[in-house]
C-alpha cells in the first residue's frame, strides 16, 4: 500500500508540472508515522515501503527528470506531535504526505497539509473523520472504521451468537470507534454483549481485565487497540489456563506481535 501512495504522489507531480509550477531539482516526499514508541514497528514498515517504491522510481529516471527525495518525521503516534511534524513536512517543502499511521495522527495533521495545500494519503488511519471533514486533499488507502466494524459485528454473530461476548477498547480514534461499530452491528444482530468497556493502553498488566472476562464465562473478546497490549492480555489468559479467543482487527499485521515476549513460550 505504501507503493500505492507514493505512485499517487508521483501522479500528482506531473500533473503539477502539466498545470506550470515550480520546478525544483528534487521532489520532496514526506513520511510520517511512529518511528519511536511502541508502535515503532509499523513506522518502520511504512519508512521502508516508501524508500524501496522511491528508489524504483529515481532508478527509472526520477519524476520528468527529476530525483524524489523521502523525508522522514516521527509523531509518536500523537496528535501534538503529529501537528508539529506536519508543521516541519510543510517547512521542509513537501509535496505529499504518507501517513500518518494512527488516526489520531492524521486528523489533526491534516488540518495543517490543507493549509499548506500539501496532498496526504494515509496508509492505513481507518477513523471516518478523516475523509468526512471534507478536506480535498486527504485520502485513504485502508478500509474505514464503521464498515471495519460491521463485518467484525457480523463475524462474532455468525460465530459466536450461543456464547459471552465481551468487546474492549483502548479509547483511541482507532479503538474506540472500531469497537462501537462492533458493538452496534452486534445489537443489530439481536445480540447484546456481556461486558463492553475501555482498558487503558500503555500498561505492563491487564490481569483485571483477563480475570473479569473469564468470571463473566466470555468465550470471545473482539480488541479495539494495538498489538502491544492485545499480546500481554494473551499471555494472561494462556498462563490462567483460560481459553479465551481474542480477536483483533489489522493492527495485528505485523511481526512484532508474534516476537513479542509475552507471546513466547
Amino acid at each position: 500500500m505504501h507503493r500505492l501512495a507514493v505512485a499517487v504522489a508521483v501522479a500528482v507531480v506531473v500533473l503539477a508540472a502539466a498545470l506550470g509550477w515550480p520546478a525544483r531539482a528534487e521532489v520532496l516526499i514526506g513520511v510520517a508515522g511512529p518511528m519511536t514508541g511502541k508502535l515503532a514497528w509499523f513506522g518502520e514498515q511504512m519508512e521502508r515501503g516508501a524508500a524501496l517504491a522511491v528508489a524504483d522510481i529515481n532508478a527509472a529516471g526520477g519524476v520528468l527528470g527529476q530525483q524524489v527525495q523521502l523525508i522522514t518525521v516521527d509523531d509518536f503516534c500523537d496528535p501534538e506531535q503529529a501537528v508539529a511534524a506536519g508543521r516541519k513536512l510543510v517547512s521542509d517543502g513537501v509535496i505529499f504526505v504518507v501517513g500518518h499511521y494512527c488516526s489520531g495522527a492524521s486528523i489533526p495533521a491534516s488540518e495543517i497539509y490543507q493549509a499548506a495545500g500539501v496532498l496526504q494519503i494515509s496508509p492505513s488511519s481507518s477513523n471516518p473523520m478523516l475523509t468526512e471533514l471534507g478536506r480535498a486533499n486527504v485520502f485513504r488507502v485502508q478500509n474505514r472504521d464503521d464498515a471495519v466494524g460491521i463485518a467484525i459485528g457480523n463475524y462474532l454473530a455468525d460465530h459466536w451468537s450461543d456464547k459471552n461476548i465481551a468487546i474492549l477498547h483502548d479509547n483511541t480514534a482507532f479503538g474506540k470507534v472500531i469497537a462501537e461499530e462492533a458493538k452496534k452491528q452486534l445489537n443489530r444482530r439481536g445480540l447484546t454483549e456481556a461486558i463492553y468497556q475501555a482498558y487503558v493502553p500503555g500498561r505492563h498488566d491487564y490481569a483485571a481485565e483477563i480475570a473479569e472476562l473469564q468470571a463473566a464465562d466470555i468465550a470471545v473478546a473482539f480488541i479495539g487497540g494495538y498489538h502491544p497490549e492485545i499480546g500481554l492480555m494473551a499471555r494472561l489468559a494462556r498462563d490462567r489456563g483460560y481459553p479465551v479467543q481474542l480477536i483483533a482487527g489489522t493492527n495485528l499485521g505485523t511481526e512484532e506481535f508474534g516476537l513479542l515476549p509475552a507471546l513466547r513460550p
